[in-house]
C-alpha cells in the first residue's frame, strides 16, 4: 500500500480513537475527577489513566505491530524496535483539565522511522478537532488551514521565563498572549492563525508535540529547535530542548533570539 494511503487508513483510525477518548474525557470534566502528581508537581487523574487505557488497547489491537509512547504508560522502549509507534498524550493539558478549564486536548500521532506521518487533536470542551496527514493540508473542523502571513504587531505566547531574556527590539515588536496550558493546542494555535508564533521551554516530550508539530508543518509553519532543525521523533530520549514554532519571516528571526538566550 502506497505511503499516502497507509497515513490516512491510519488517520481514520487515529481520529476515530481521539473522539472516543474525548468523550470519555468528558466524563470526568469538571466532575471532580481523583488526583495525584508525579515526581511531586505534574498533575494526573483518573481520567488520563482511562483514557490512556482505551487508547492503547484500541490502538494496539488494530495495529499490533505498531509500537506505542506515551506519557501516562510506563515506557518499555521495545517501540525503538518498531517502525511506526504510537504517540499519544492522552490529556495534554492536565492542568487546565483538573482546574475545570476548556484548553486541553487528546492528541494522537502515527511516527514511522522518526516522522510523523498523521496526527490529531480532539479538543472536546472547545468543540474543536485539527487532524494532519504527510503530503495533506491540515484542516481544522473540516476546515483546511493555511497560514497567510504574520502582522506587524505579532501574537507570540511563551512561558516568563523565556519572556524575560528576549532583546528589547524584538519585545517592543510582540504581544504576549495569556497562558496556554496545553503545550500541543498552543502549536495548533499558531496553525490557525490566532498566534503567530510561540518559544517552547525545554522539557516538552515527544507526546506534547508530534501530533500538532504535522497539523503546523501542514498548514505552512514549522517546529524547529533552536539550530533550525526539525524533530526527529521516537529516539531513545523523547524531550527536547528550546524550541520554536512559526511561519515565514518569523521562523527566522525567533531562531535568531532562541540562539540568543542562555539558559
Amino acid at each position: 500500500m502506497p505511503e499516502n494511503s497507509v497515513a490516512l487508513a491510519d488517520l481514520a483510525l487515529i481520529r476515530e480513537a481521539a473522539l472516543e477518548g474525548a468523550r470519555i474525557a468528558m466524563g470526568y470534566f469538571q466532575k471532580d475527577p481523583e488526583v495525584w502528581y508525579k515526581n511531586g508537581t505534574s498533575p494526573v487523574t483518573e481520567a488520563d489513566i482511562a483514557v490512556d487505557r482505551f487508547l492503547r488497547d484500541s490502538l494496539c489491537s488494530a495495529r499490533s505491530d505498531y509500537g506505542w509512547l506515551s506519557e501516562e504508560t510506563e515506557d518499555d522502549r521495545s517501540r525503538l524496535d518498531r517502525q511506526s509507534v504510537f504517540v499519544v498524550d492522552p490529556i495534554d493539558g492536565t492542568r487546565a483539565f483538573v482546574h475545570g478549564e476548556d484548553m486541553w486536548c487528546v492528541s494522537i500521532a502515527v511516527v514511522r522511522s522518526g516522522e510523523v506521518q498523521c496526527g490529531v487533536l480532539a479538543c472536546p470542551a472547545r468543540g474543536e478537532v485539527f487532524e494532519a496527514s504527510i503530503g495533506a493540508a491540515s484542516v481544522k473542523d473540516g476546515a483546511p488551514l493555511r497560514i497567510d502571513s504574520t502582522r506587524d504587531q505579532m501574537v507570540l505566547s511563551m512561558p516568563k521565563t523565556l519572556f524575560k531574556h528576549l532583546p528589547e527590539g524584538f519585545v517592543d515588536r510582540i504581544t504576549r498572549s495569556g497562558h496556554i496550558p496545553s503545550l500541543a493546542y498552543r502549536i495548533a494555535m499558531v496553525a490557525d492563525g490566532r498566534l503567530d508564533g510561540t518559544l517552547v521551554k525545554p522539557n516538552s516530550h515527544d507526546w506534547d508535540l508530534a501530533a500538532a508539530d504535522l497539523i503546523l508543518r501542514n498548514a505552512g509553519g514549522a517546529l524547529l529547535d533552536r539550530k533550525g532543525s526539525q524533530i526527529c521523533y521516537n529516539k531513545s530520549d523523547v524531550s527536547h530542548g528550546l524550541l520554536i514554532a512559526g511561519s515565514g519571516d518569523l521562523l527566522s528571526e525567533l531562531g535568531n533570539v532562541a540562539r540568543s538566550i542562555d539558559l
